[in-house]
């Protein structure tokens, strides 16, 4: 496989500090009221002004991307350090809007001869001195969430042409290896075969890169509740033998932005020391096309012995997806089950490129969601799972069928949720927003990491 450098994964996060006003010397940046996120010239000491819009934690992470996006020096060129003067009406809100901004905002993943200097530093200026140890305590806490959704958006960046099943799975091996308490186990095509994955096998079995599973655990001392993560993880996508149109295939690589969260999110949980058990189960494959394509009509046994009638080959997420839903609830007995997935056009259509899909079969466990998404700064509105279309998923010739049509984004849950075997489960799907093509708020062109942060603040809910 072709090789070349790319940016380290996981990026480095930029240092932020946090001071009493005595301490100055960087460029400085004043909040002011306006348009949050709006960034002007300043006056006297200030170099720049930030509009903090109606002073919300969203206003404030607006602020805070605008500013590191911003800040350059006096030759144009990007600042090394800046600080930033806070009011004396700034809170804890403030600070962790503040920075997860400054954290998320400032990405980019580029391949490139030259990397481009960027910021290493913003200093936040307190006119408390006592605020200051807990200001640091909760920078500690947002660096842990941006470091999620920094990691997983350079997974789900990566080029596929390095990014393979096999280099997803090593690459999640390595950036878990130096967390205490979390193992990764990698289960090859063999031990796929022997355990009958037929969906995982049936898409990998287009691409000369053979499919992996990737598992984490987090087995912390003193847990009661065991979560199971599952993410699609899509390497890369041509639709298979159902192959889609050359435009925007380009942006396949991102179709492991499932895998990818759960992935950054189980790690972020273990660094943590948050005390709930996590389970974390990514099915890693290519759908590609060639002779060892599955096709349409086919019938393929998922682990477990459900079979499924192919309808699509380019809705291959629900098939790796039904496979490893099984086998963790079978093989773990966890308490909760949630998948992530960039997993239909139709949810893009129904909310837009900003707000996540929620399906759930228990009302506690989607408002558990809602709340860890709200606190998160991530939307997610909950979709119905309609039964008038539960029979479209039943098969002819299988006990389901994988595409049966309608309102694509219910159908594909309701064709989950025949594998979940009654424990309560929510389906998220991330089509949408797991890639952006404009910049907002902290979010910057390619993947958005979205999730990835929701699913931490939901394991700390338990915890």
């Amino acid at each position: 496989m072709a090789r070349f450098p790319l940016p380290s994964v996981p990026s480095r996060l930029i240092d932020i500090e946090v001071a009493d006003s005595r301490r100055r010397g960087a460029p400085s940046a004043t909040l002011v009221p306006g348009k949050a996120g709006e960034v002007r010239n300043g006056e006297g000491e200030f170099r720049w002004q930030v509009g903090i819009g109606d002073g919300t934690e969203k206003d404030w992470r607006a602020a805070g991307a605008a500013l590191v996006r911003a800040a350059q020096d006096e030759d144009g060129k990007p600042a090394k350090a800046v600080q930033v003067e806070l009011t004396p009406e700034a809170d804890g809100h403030t600070v962790a809007g503040l920075t997860m901004g400054a954290l998320l905002g400032g990405y980019q993943f580029k391949v490139s001869a030259e990397s481009a200097p960027a910021l290493q530093t913003l200093r936040l200026l307190t006119p408390y001195e006592r605020a200051v140890p807990a200001y640091a305590e909760i920078i500690d806490r947002v660096r842990a969430l941006a470091g999620a959704a920094t990691l997983a958006r350079d997974l789900a960046n990566t080029p596929s042409n390095i990014k393979n099943p096999q280099w997803l799975a090593e690459t999640a091996e390595r950036v878990v290896e130096d967390v205490p308490g979390l193992r990764a186990t990698i289960h090859d095509e063999v031990w796929l075969a022997e355990q009958r994955f037929g969906g995982v096998l049936a898409v990998g079995g287009g691409s000369v890169s053979p499919p992996r599973l990737i598992e984490l655990a987090y087995r912390p001392r003193g847990a009661t509740q065991h979560l199971l993560l599952v993410g699609k993880g899509i390497t890369f996508d041509t639709g298979g033998l159902s192959i889609k149109p050359a435009q925007g295939m380009h942006l396949m690589r991102t179709d492991m932005a499932g895998g990818a969260a759960v992935i950054a999110a189980t790690r972020a949980i273990a660094a943590l020391g948050l005390g709930i058990r996590v389970t974390a189960l990514v099915p890693a494959a290519e759908n590609h096309v060639s002779g060892g394509s599955y096709r349409p009509g086919d019938v393929v046994r998922h682990y477990g012995g459900i079979t499924t009638e192919v309808s699509n080959t380019d809705a291959e997420g629900r098939m790796v997806l039904a496979d490893a839903l099984v086998y963790g609830i079978r093989r773990f007995r966890p308490d909760a089950v949630v998948d992530v997935a960039t997993l239909t056009g139709a949810m893009k259509v129904a909310l837009g490129l900003r707000t996540g899909g929620l399906f759930a079969t228990d009302d506690e466990l989607a408002g558990r969601l809602l709340a860890a998404g709200e606190q998160a700064g991530e939307a997610w509105w909950r979709m119905p799972l309609l039964e008038e279309h539960a029979d479209a998923v039943r098969g002819e010739l299988a006990d389901v069928r994988q595409a049966p049509g309608g309102p694509g984004g219910v159908t594909a849950a309701l064709f989950l949720r025949e594998f979940v075997d009654g424990v309560p489960w929510a389906h998220l799907d991330i089509a949408g927003p797991a890639r952006a093509e404009t910049t907002y708020a902290e979010v910057v062109p390619g993947a958005t990491g979205f999730a990835a942060r929701t699913l931490v603040e939901l394991a700390a809910s338990y915890a």
